[in-house]
């Protein structure tokens, strides 16, 4: 991981910014870190019961790493073309406008978002009790405090040091990569030994049932979302290590490692369960491990906890970065586009993706509201790749770094309204919830963003928790760097506004 500090003049004091501290490895752990969570480890039934044989079942995940690919490729041109921190948000804003940009991001800091950590942290701690409740369920209330006492200490981590952050993105990304590369030399081992009676073509394409249209497109839906995460380098941009040359490196490297590691670890499964076995299976991996790994069974479970320690980091590293790009673009509440005076860390932002996520862990029925996540999560997509269409009419002139083929996001396009429409048809209230979770944020935009001339006494009463927010967390703006040279007129406006209220 390459990465220093940004100074000023020389011997002149420290500049106040974020610090490009992310290098090649880094970013690498950072989509590898996110994408592979606690699904490949626990439940990659949900391809099979959809598929109705296993070779059907494998080529739908190789194709689910082709479609990321074709998503990622458009997601490089995106980061270079437009440097900015903040992925998705940052680039509809800049093409769609400034309502399109607000209400991906609230929808993305109301609820995708902390609904996605709060699972991950969930499952963390499902793993880490399951020794000490070994017959029954983990209680609730256990659960829960776990999983909050690791989203605390993450976010702590977080709060302290980006490089200390990036670090345990490191560790346990290389923790679970040498997990699941366990479970593939197992498989490889028993196919050496001649047990791979379901890989062979005349049994893999056994169906035990016709899959329909329908079926494969759920099939190829829970394919695609196992692959989530894919864009997530795209939110801290601005702190990597020359962004223009390792940012698609990044994405080149991670993307084919993934469909490599998903692929190959269902051909180990098959190894050592049937499809029957592995349908009736919770936790895939586990009966895996307890199956050939004898006395050392208990790593799969452990695996499964490190995974998912690791993708709480990753997930809160990058969406604090999308609060922070909120912020400075105006759409947000100015405190969130500060950094700590010291650290350089965006601390505000992380305690709202904190306390955000406490609050759906508390109230929220997570296990339903994930539903919804994934609609919103796979529409965003789509809606940031036609705007790489849109963005080439709009300015065929700008400086592309990077430039695909047309026909790269037209293909993924394609397979994007496949899915969207028969996720419609099939699934038309958790779409409209979804559609409807969006649209609450149209009168928020108007009244919050929008509308510029509010009353003195409200101007007032948010310069003084800004100021009182600056003094609790000891943040101030970024100094100097593409942060404050590309902040928004009306953030910039807040941003003058709230210093001057701290001076006084």
């Amino acid at each position: 991981m390459a990465g220093g500090e940004q100074r000023g003049a020389p011997g002149g004091p420290e500049r106040v910014a974020l610090k490009k501290e992310i290098g090649l490895v880094s970013a690498c752990a950072i989509i590898i870190g996110n994408i592979i969570g606690s699904g490949i480890f626990i439940s990659p039934k949900g391809v099979l019961e959809h598929t109705g044989s296993v070779g059907l079942a494998l080529i739908i995940w190789v194709l689910g790493g082709g479609v990321a690919a074709l998503g990622s490729l458009c997601y490089a041109e995106l980061g270079v073309t437009i440097p900015k921190s903040g992925g998705d948000y940052s680039y509809v804003t800049e093409i769609f406008g400034g309502l399109a940009g607000f209400l991906l991001l609230w929808s993305a800091v109301l609820i995708m978002y902390p609904t996605s950590l709060a699972v991950i942290a969930l499952t963390f701690s499902n793993y880490v009790l399951q020794p000490v409740f070994p017959n029954c369920i983990p209680p609730y209330n256990a659960s829960r405090i776990l999983s909050m006492v690791c989203l605390l200490l993450l976010t702590w981590v977080n709060s302290s040091s980006v490089r200390w952050a990036t670090r345990i993105q490191d560790i346990f990304t290389a923790g679970k990569l040498l997990a699941l590369a366990l479970i593939i030399i197992v498989g490889f081992i028993q196919i050496f030994k001649g047990n791979y009676k379901e890989l062979t073509p005349s049994t893999a394409f056994n169906f035990w049932m016709t899959p329909s249209v329908g079926h494969l497109a759920l099939a190829f839906l829970q394919g695609s979302f196992a692959f989530s995460g894919w864009n997530f380098l795209n939110y801290v941009t601005e702190e990597l290590v020359d962004p223009r040359r390792n940012l698609p490196r990044a994405i080149f490297i991670s993307i084919p490692l993934v469909t490599f590691v998903y692929t190959f670890t269902n051909i180990a499964y098959f190894t050592a369960m049937s499809p029957q076995e592995l349908l009736s299976s919770n936790a895939v991996a586990v009966t895996f491990g307890e199956k050939l790994l004898g006395y050392f069974s208990w790593v799969m479970p452990v695996s499964v906890a490190l995974s998912t320690f690791g993708g709480i980091n990753g997930y809160l590293f990058t969406s604090s970065r999308l609060c922070f790009s909120g912020a400075r673009e105006g759409h947000l509440p100015s405190l969130l586009a500060m950094i700590h005076v010291k650290h350089c860390t965006p601390i505000p932002a992380l305690l709202v993706c904190c306390l955000a996520t406490l609050i759906i862990m508390l109230v929220g029925d997570t296990y339903t509201l994930i539903n919804y996540v994934s609609f919103i999560n796979y529409l965003c997509y789509g809606v940031t790749i036609i705007g790489l269409i849109v963005l080439r009419w709009k300015k065929p002139k700008i400086f592309r770094p990077i430039k695909v083929n047309l026909l790269i996001p037209i293909t993924y396009l394609a397979f994007w309204a496949f899915l969207l429409i028969f996720s419609l048809y099939s699934e038309p209230v958790v779409c409209g919830v979804g559609l409807i979770i969006i649209l609450t944020g149209v009168p928020v935009f108007f009244l919050g963003v929008y509308w510029r001339n509010k009353p003195k006494c409200v101007n007032r009463l948010i310069e003084s928790m800004t100021c009182w927010g600056q003094k609790l967390c000891f943040v101030v703006y970024p100094q100097g760097g593409v942060a404050e040279e590309e902040e928004a007129p009306s953030a910039r406006s807040r941003r003058l506004a709230s210093e001057t209220a701290a001076r006084k």
